[in-house]
């Protein structure tokens, strides 16, 4: 351990939350699942506890019903962990865009008393760092009255913006715990693999990738060993990107701004991934305003953002976030990338959703579910691509447009689509 440094125990560092208080709560990885759970051994003491967060990771226990009236769970993206918590009513929802939450914080429209986060051991000058969930956390800190840090071994030490001097924080805990784990490479599919490679035909080479997490992202991932000289600035990447790395495939060379460097606002994957960023200065962990400010995202060239979605409508409505009106997600960083894409030079922003659900339930809809909420309009979108081929959108009427999803959409369901198509545009 850090000497000079005066670690105290969750149970104490926690006192400095009071009824009332507005709370942030590191998200993703780094998650401060040893901090939450103490939190909620203090409930009897606490009433109307705020906490705000985006993802999280783990049982935090904070969600169980019986801590209802202690802590208001108000999330801005609804991860699995507080899904069914957002839909018995004891959590709630804010819709913002992930590129506009730090203003949120800077701007006192959520003020925050305490920010409680999970931070790398400090190094030799005393700066401990945020580690692979920078994102909205460096505005929280910024902002929060009191800063509460858990101090963990197991949490890689970033750059970026990520730094936080030890005489910064309020009281520092030290504990050490596993990080969450996320490999979804074992899932990948037949028609996972068939869309990645019709999204590897749309990228050039010298492209700058914005790719997520899940079965798709990788997909696309391992279909691009052939091709050269390729940048990442995204949102956020997980363990897909490393064998790219290794074989030079992702070098970051034709990127105009941040060349030589991978740009994020956080990470999730496996011990293999923490290890691959930990102290790598070919990495930028940055504030998520700056990296998905679509003003920024178009500055590099040949832009490919690839996003997923819930379903999507004949005129191209995106729905990404909710089944109907169950609140699935949330708003994220889509439309940022898909904005600051389409405005790249040679940029290309892409929808990838597989035609059918896994329960069988179609994904290419006359009309969106009542209650579905558009992250992405009809206007914002150029390319929608399935394991049946590349649907081009950008700048087609409606009638064009059906056509070309239908001929995407999975075959039994085109029959149907095309008659209510028929009957709504009069054409076919």
């Amino acid at each position: 351990m850090q000497q000079n440094i005066t670690y105290i125990s969750a149970e104490e560092a926690l006192k400095v939350i009071q009824s009332g208080h507005r709370v942030f709560i590191h998200g993703s990885a780094c998650t401060p699942l040893h901090m939450l759970r103490e939190l909620a051994k203090q409930k009897d003491r606490l009433q109307d506890v705020e906490l705000v967060f985006i993802s999280v990771q783990g049982d935090i226990e904070v969600h169980k019903p019986q801590y209802e009236g202690h802590f208001l769970i108000n999330t801005l993206v609804v991860s699995e962990t507080v899904r069914p918590a957002v839909e018995e009513g004891r959590a709630d929802f804010t819709p913002v865009f992930l590129s506009d939450i730090p203003d949120l914080f800077n701007k006192d429209i959520l003020s925050l008393d305490v920010a409680i986060v999970q931070v790398s051991p400090p190094d030799a000058h005393g700066y401990c760092s945020l580690g692979v969930s920078v994102d909205i956390a460096r505005s929280a800190v910024s902002k929060a009255r009191y800063i509460i840090g858990q101090v963990n071994e197991n949490m890689p030490r970033t750059h970026g913006d990520g730094l936080i001097h030890t005489k910064r924080f309020t009281h520092m805990v030290w504990h050490n715990e596993a990080l969450p784990q996320v490999d979804y490479s074992s899932k990948i599919g037949e028609s996972e693999l068939k869309i990645g490679k019709y999204i590897a035909e749309l990228i050039d080479d010298g492209s700058t990738l914005q790719t997520g997490i899940g079965t798709i992202p990788d997909a696309v991932l391992k279909c691009l060993n052939n091709h050269k000289n390729l940048g990442l600035h995204t949102e956020m990447f997980s363990d897909g990107i490393m064998d790219l790395f290794e074989n030079d495939v992702i070098n970051n060379t034709k990127k105009r701004i941040h060349p030589y460097k991978t740009v994020t606002g956080f990470a999730i994957g496996t011990n293999r991934l923490y290890n691959y960023v930990n102290d790598n200065p070919a990495f930028a962990f940055l504030d998520i305003d700056y990296v998905n400010d679509p003003g920024v995202i178009r500055r590099n060239p040949k832009v490919i953002a690839i996003n997923s979605a819930i379903e999507v409508d004949v005129t191209g409505q995106v729905c990404a976030d909710s089944i109907g009106t169950r609140q699935y997600s949330g708003i994220g960083g889509q439309l940022d990338f898909m904005r600051g894409a389409a405005l790249s030079e040679g940029g290309k922003p892409i929808i990838a959703l597989s035609s059918r659900t896994n329960k069988g339930q179609p994904r290419i809809v006359l009309m969106l579910k009542p209650g579905a909420g558009v992250v992405t309009t009809r206007g914002h979108v150029h390319y929608v691509v399935t394991e049946y081929g590349v649907a081009y959108l950008y700048g087609k009427n409606f009638h064009h447009r059906a056509k070309a999803l239908i001929e995407i959409s999975h075959p039994d369901d085109r029959e149907e689509l095309t008659k209510h198509c028929f009957e709504r545009f009069k054409k076919m």
